[in-house]
């Protein structure tokens, strides 16, 4: 891979470049009012895959946002590669916290990326990380390294559920044949403790409604005699949880996995340091399930959160008024054994269950996913194994992470094939918040590592 490397040094400017062009768009997936840019977006990966060096470029529309196919077939009997990511982005508010524009990418140099880092929207989560694979495919395609049959598989809806992605893949089961699937939607410890994901967690997704009075009422008039909804949803999520953090809803534990105590002290080995995470974050204190460390809370234990929370009057000024509604959304996310739509129902069931006589209650299941364990021993793995010990001169830890790439499961079931999960982002990149970014120390040790894992599985597969 010497010509490959060369190529990828003397181009890091352009790629660079191009980059933070595409992170001016605001392929915001779950606004309707973006619709123009997501399709831009799709349009523009398409292009970028086409002068990489694809050989086939397809734009598929769905019910929803397109997927973008690519590929690049150099010997049938060669192993293939299916590279999957996504060019759509989360919404950036609240936008009054963010330090520049989310869709003006800028460098910044940081304490954890002290060669800089880019601020964008998508930066790290998923464009920058795409964007890696496509560039690491460009070098190997024009320096005639390439060892192996790539396919890109880039879907405009991950931050949505993916909820076309999964018709897709039944329908085009031949066209997206493989051996094995690459994602880089994932993070590593630390840039010098380097880690490949072997667990995700689940996702189930729902929004509540809670009504009292049939329309907004004087809280002057009305207050002390009327339930306020707000304040009763307030008090049903509360109840979700005990005083030692467990979740109450009945069933919710009965099909988690059990981590042995072997894997739960290697996994507390990982490089983690309390007061470090607490400073970062600006706590004073860290809160979860009890008999957990952090580590654990955040990988292998399932939680319950509310992720945004409205109703009744919230502009500027005062407004004495008892609302008639109270919202929320509420995500699970959930470990490998439990199942998206079976939480789904515990939750609904439970939540109608523990509302007082005094209001109505409506959930609406939004989107969800299995959450997946991947294996250390497959060809897979071991290539993007040594591929990494290569450009980081350290060998990588097995990683589970508590975040969601429902797909994984999809793919296993689809193509029957184990997927491998090696990301180049940090935790502390702040994805889905604002001020998301990726280091560009990142982005191009993406970029490095990439062609060896190709030729790192070209030859295991051989083998």
């Amino acid at each position: 891979m010497q010509k490959t490397q060369a190529y990828i040094e003397k181009n890091k400017q352009r790629f660079l470049d191009e980059l933070l062009e595409i992170l001016k768009i605001p392929s915001i997936s779950a606004d309707p009012a973006y619709k123009k840019d997501v399709k831009k977006m799709a349009e523009t990966i398409s292009e970028h895959l086409k002068k990489a060096g694809c050989d086939v470029v397809e734009i598929h529309e769905t019910a929803g946002h397109p997927i973008v196919y690519g590929e690049k077939i150099i010997d049938k009997k060669a192993p293939t590669v299916l590279v999957y990511g996504h060019y759509d982005v989360q919404p950036p508010d609240p936008l009054e916290l963010w330090e520049s524009p989310p869709f003006e990418p800028v460098i910044k140099k940081t304490k954890n990326h002290p060669q800089g880092a880019i601020y964008a929207r998508g930066s790290c989560d998923d464009k920058g990380q795409t964007f890696m694979q496509i560039k690491a495919f460009e070098a190997m395609v024009a320096t005639g390294e390439l060892p192996v049959n790539v396919k890109f598989m880039v879907e405009g809806e991950e931050e949505v559920g993916s909820e076309n992605l999964y018709p897709f893949c039944r329908k085009n089961k031949k066209k997206l044949a493989c051996d094995t699937v690459l994602v880089s939607d994932t993070s590593i410890i630390s840039n010098d403790c380097p880690s490949i994901t072997t667990g995700l967690r689940g996702l189930s997704y729902v929004e509540v409604e809670v009504t009292g009075p049939n329309r907004d009422l004087h809280s002057g008039v009305y207050g002390g005699g009327v339930a306020n909804p707000i304040n009763t949803l307030a008090q049903m999520i509360a109840s979700l949880h005990d005083k030692n953090g467990k979740i109450t809803i009945p069933g919710f534990y009965d099909a988690v996995e059990t981590v042995s105590k072997k894997e739960r002290e290697a996994m507390n080995k990982a490089p983690h340091n309390e007061k470090n995470y607490m400073k970062d974050l600006g706590v004073n204190a860290l809160n979860g399930e009890k008999g957990y460390t952090t580590l654990e809370r955040t990988s292998i234990r399932p939680t319950l959160d509310c992720n945004g929370i409205w109703g009744g009057y919230i502009k500027e000024g005062a407004k004495t008024v008892l609302p008639s509604k109270a919202y929320a959304k509420i995500s699970m996310r959930l470990v490998p054994n439990q199942k998206s739509d079976d939480i789904t129902k515990l939750f609904s069931e439970h939540f109608k269950s523990i509302a007082p006589d005094y209001v109505k209650v409506k959930v609406t299941p939004l989107h969800g996913g299995e959450g997946a364990v991947t294996p250390t021993n497959t060809p897979e793995y071991k290539a993007a194994e040594k591929a990494m010990e290569k450009t980081f001169g350290k060998t990588p830890l097995p990683s589970r992470e508590g975040g969601s790439i429902p797909i994984v499961s999809l793919f296993e079931e689809a193509f029957g094939v184990k997927t491998v999960l090696m990301g180049f982002g940090l935790n502390s990149d702040d994805i889905h918040s604002p001020n998301e970014h990726f280091g560009l120390f990142n982005f191009y040790k993406g970029i490095e590592t990439i062609p060896y894992f190709f030729e790192n599985y070209a030859g295991l597969k051989k083998g």
